[in-house]
């Protein structure tokens, strides 16, 4: 089964920064397919990362650390010279969207957040309706604030909630409750109506279907919007994972958490959900068109400790897109900020099938998956059906009913979108394979932006 996690979403994603009937129709969901022409050329999103945590949850490896000094004034001034110097690079002229993540970044003043956004305006066009999110930790502190951060700029919110079982919540090191999650989901409904997502975690220990079906319900009855469901991954390193070495915790097995994919698709189904990606599920329009962007491969600027970044820098006379890397530690970080105005610490120039290789991943996690046309962009010489079409391995997963190739483009089915883990790989084989048999100068397109 698909691991739906976070940090799935994250390896191509900035660091934070991852229901239908059969045939996926989802033509009513709008999808930020809003920029015509060359508008998409020459604009971005932008993700700035907030690195700092009061605690770390028991399952967390995620870039953050635990403030041992206020230095938040210096953290904002930081945050503002490096998007101002990172927009400047990219000369993008529109700004689609902000994200704010972290990292817990409602640990941050809302004056940061309203400094930020002044350092995008004096340097791109942000429109007036653009999606600016945070990344919410439901405590009393956080949810107190959250009036500020509205008036600071912020007009989506996406609320960590994670469990509504308080012994689940302090098994992974949360540090709220069951009734601050609804509290803070409340009020965020209130101050930002139709822009609330909420993050749910699936796969913890000791979890049975039926107790995550009640807790699932339980929280459609204050969340109307957008839901993203995360399988638990014990990833090596943390607390949990020793806890599960050693016995202590037991997580539940993969068939079970399968069936906890299914039954919450189904469940959200019949509340009027919709689901768009992997993990998202969205009604009455309340989709991420922040995240979208990524999932349709477009550019996006990352800003603070550890963020990435896929832009073309045009500013050096850059005619292909970067992968780029900031320092991870915030204190390295800042000083190479104030010396040199920004904290990038790795840039690859991608190659034609490495950023292939980002748009398959990336675009087939969407139900609505690659259409030809947005293939064709950063593949102008070889189509869909060119790259796959002859594969006896994806004929198989044609006629298994788990991969579509037809005239719209490539998609997963309803059942393959729960096994993309294992339809990848064999894509990603096949595309290798056809781009090897081609010539280097059919290697040399390279997207400009």
């Amino acid at each position: 089964m698909l691991r739906l996690t976070p940090r799935a979403l994250r390896c191509l994603m900035p660091a934070s920064v991852c229901v239908i009937t059969r045939g996926f129709s989802s033509s009513h969901i709008s999808d930020a397919d809003h920029l015509s022409g060359d508008e998409p050329q020459r604009s971005a999103t932008l993700y700035v990362h907030w690195p700092y945590c009061l605690r770390r949850c028991s399952y967390c490896n995620f870039n953050k650390y635990i403030s041992r000094s206020n230095n938040n004034h210096t953290m904002t001034e930081c945050l503002q010279t490096e998007t101002q110097t990172l927009l400047q690079l990219s000369q993008v002229s529109c700004v689609s969207s902000v994200f704010f993540g972290g990292g817990t970044p409602s640990l941050a003043h809302p004056s940061t957040i309203s400094a930020v956004l002044e350092a995008v305006s004096q340097n791109a066009h942000i429109p007036a309706n653009a999606e600016v999110t945070l990344e919410v930790n439901p405590t009393p502190v956080g949810r107190s604030k959250l009036e500020d951060f509205h008036h600071a700029g912020v007009n989506r919110l996406s609320i960590g909630i994670q469990s509504l079982k308080d012994d689940d919540l302090r098994v992974l090191g949360r540090d709220h409750n069951s009734h601050d999650a609804l509290r803070t989901v409340e009020e965020g409904s209130r101050l930002c109506p139709g822009r609330v997502s909420v993050d749910l975690m699936f796969g913890r220990p000791q979890q049975t279907v039926s107790s995550w079906k009640t807790e699932l319900r339980q929280v459609l009855q204050v969340c109307d919007d957008h839901l993203s469901l995360y399988q638990l991954t014990v990833e090596r390193g943390t607390q949990l994972f020793k806890q599960v070495q050693s016995g202590e915790v037991k997580v539940p097995e993969e068939e079970v958490t399968a069936e906890m994919y299914q039954s919450a698709r189904a469940i959200l189904h019949q509340h009027g959900f919709q689901q768009y990606e992997v993990s998202n599920f969205a009604k009455h329009n309340g989709v991420s068109h922040h995240n979208l962007s990524y999932w349709k491969g477009r550019q996006y600027i990352g800003v603070g400790p550890g963020a990435h970044g896929r832009f073309v820098p045009v500013g050096e006379g850059g005619v292909c897109r970067e992968a780029r890397t900031q320092t991870l530690e915030p204190e390295v970080w800042m000083y190479e900020v104030q010396k040199r105005g920004h904290g990038t610490r790795r840039r690859i120039q991608l190659q034609q099938h490495e950023l292939l290789e980002e748009v398959l991943v990336m675009g087939m996690r969407m139900t609505k998956g690659i259409t030809h046309k947005h293939w064709q962009r950063f593949s102008p010489h070889m189509s869909l059906h060119t790259v796959f079409g002859s594969s006896l391995d994806v004929q198989g997963l044609l006629q298994s009913d788990k991969l579509i190739l037809d005239e719209r483009g490539l998609r997963c089915s309803y059942h393959g979108l729960a096994v993309l883990d294992s339809i990848l790989p064999i894509l990603l084989l096949e595309m290798e394979r056809m781009y090897a048999q081609k010539p280097k100068k059919d290697h040399s397109f390279c997207t400009s932006r």
